[in-house]
């Protein structure tokens, strides 16, 4: 009875189709919801508060087909969320004999809580595992590239030599501090109950002798960890979720940021495995994936700064505050998802043009080593000397157009350097080749 209308992702190409897409859906946080309920029973079945009956009722009943998400979201408005309308309705489902003994000692942030908890956990996994393929693609070319010289930018100019695989073996490490995030917040996910005001006070009106053994039965039956205190107003889970997720998105954004500047037309040293058409220009490969991650990485801090803003939530469970987190989240789970997805699609596709990258080493007439010219040639002319000579051949190499080697040759206090090594920008490279060995030491 599930509607799906409201899902599609018509508007939003970074998420849909994506597997984040499936465990976000309205069904699957309905199905959370449910799945939040039956274990509240279980639990309480296992500590005998409700009789066996009562969980396996509850666990048959609670199948998100069996209800209509559109009715629920309507009826949502009277109490101010979901799961008052699916108690009703579950209690119906269930039957007269153990209908009573669903959401029995619980709130509706409990269940909430907790299901924005398993939605997080499920969506993550597969989040984990697209870092894990967009990694291993780009320790490949980290490894391949190793000393694939190119231009290195600063503040969008050229400035002394890199090599793509320092620059790969950058964004793998990148990729792995977002999993390392991603992963210990997955490990931390809990499960939420605490009953009205945090007390637990009806789980012992019901007959519990220990109630606080019954948050820790519940986190069992769901696999979640068991919370310390409810955290109706300690929401550390949900801003440490906040964290990893914008992170991770703006971790892979940089990524992004790179491909789209090196796979500019005019720059054109690197391109997407298959770029995308353009309705227009029959001649176009945009760079899509890119462009999509890119995009995610845009709006996943504002998305994040709502959910950090939930942290000021008054009282024992505020009005307004947890509430304003549900959309947000959901939203940010979907566009890390669908930006992990895209990244492992565009890491593993990535064409990289050494020839260019080797050839635009060129484009500053040999300018581009004179970092290195500057250290070489300090001890044979003098530190004043060399920086008058280099700073009046490089206006030269632009009013002459020759390369600042060709220019060397001719100077005659350097009769006698080598300045085949000393020009060569493929030899400048610094610590690269080692650096980039020890990144991909990193596991």
């Amino acid at each position: 009875m599930t509607s799906a209308a409201s899902d599609t992702g018509l508007l939003a190409p970074g998420w849909a189709g994506s597997p984040a897409a499936s465990t976000t859906s309205d069904s699957a946080f309905l199905q959370a919801l449910l799945d939040a309920e039956a274990a509240l029973t279980r639990a309480q079945a296992s500590l005998g508060l409700v009789p066996d009956g009562a969980a396996t009722a509850v666990a048959e009943a609670a199948d998100a087909a069996r209800f209509d998400a559109r009715s629920l979201a309507e009826r949502a408005r009277g109490g101010g969320n979901p799961v008052i309308p699916l108690v009703a309705d579950l209690t119906k489902a269930v039957g007269e004999e153990y209908g009573p003994y669903v959401h029995r000692g619980a709130t509706s942030q409990d269940i909430m809580d907790t299901a924005m908890m398993l939605v997080a956990g499920r969506t993550v996994a597969l989040v984990l595992d697209d870092l894990a393929r967009t990694e291993r693609a780009l320790a490949r070319q980290a490894a391949e590239h190793r000393d694939t010289a190119m231009p290195g930018r600063t503040l969008t100019q050229h400035a002394v030599p890199t090599t793509f695989g320092l620059k790969a073996a950058g964004w793998r490490s990148l990729v792995l501090d977002a999993r390392d995030r991603v992963q210990a917040v997955r490990d931390s996910l809990p499960a939420q109950l605490g009953g009205a005001a945090g007390t637990l006070a009806a789980f012992s009106a019901y007959g519990a002798q220990d109630a606080t053994a019954l948050p820790a039965a519940y986190a069992r039956e769901l696999g979640l960890r068991a919370p310390l205190l409810p955290w109706h107003t300690l929401r550390t889970p949900v801003a440490d979720l906040a964290g990893c997720l914008a992170f991770t998105a703006g971790a892979l954004g940089k990524v992004a940021a790179d491909v789209l500047t090196l796979s500019r037309t005019e720059i054109a040293e690197m391109t997407e495995g298959s770029g995308g058409g353009s309705s227009a220009m029959p001649h176009k490969a945009n760079p899509v994936r890119s462009t999509l991650v890119a995009a995610a990485a845009r709006r996943a801090p504002q998305l994040a700064a709502t959910l950090y803003g939930s942290l000021a939530a008054e009282d024992e469970r505020p009005a307004g505050a947890w509430h304003a987190e549900w959309e947000p989240l959901r939203d940010l789970l979907r566009l890390t998802g669908g930006a992990a997805r895209d990244a492992a699609e565009l890491a593993e596709g990535l064409r990289v043009h050494a020839e260019v990258m080797r050839e635009h080493l060129g484009l500053t007439h040999g300018l581009i080593v004179s970092e290195r010219l500057s250290a070489g040639l300090t001890p044979v002319l003098g530190r004043a000397r060399a920086r008058e000579l280099l700073t009046e051949l490089a206006r030269r190499t632009y009013t002459e157009g020759r390369s600042l080697r060709e220019l060397l040759v001719d100077e005659p206090e350097l009769k006698n350097i080598d300045l085949g090594e000393l020009t060569d920008p493929a030899r400048y490279t610094g610590s690269a080749g080692a650096l980039t060995d020890r990144a991909l030491e990193r596991r």
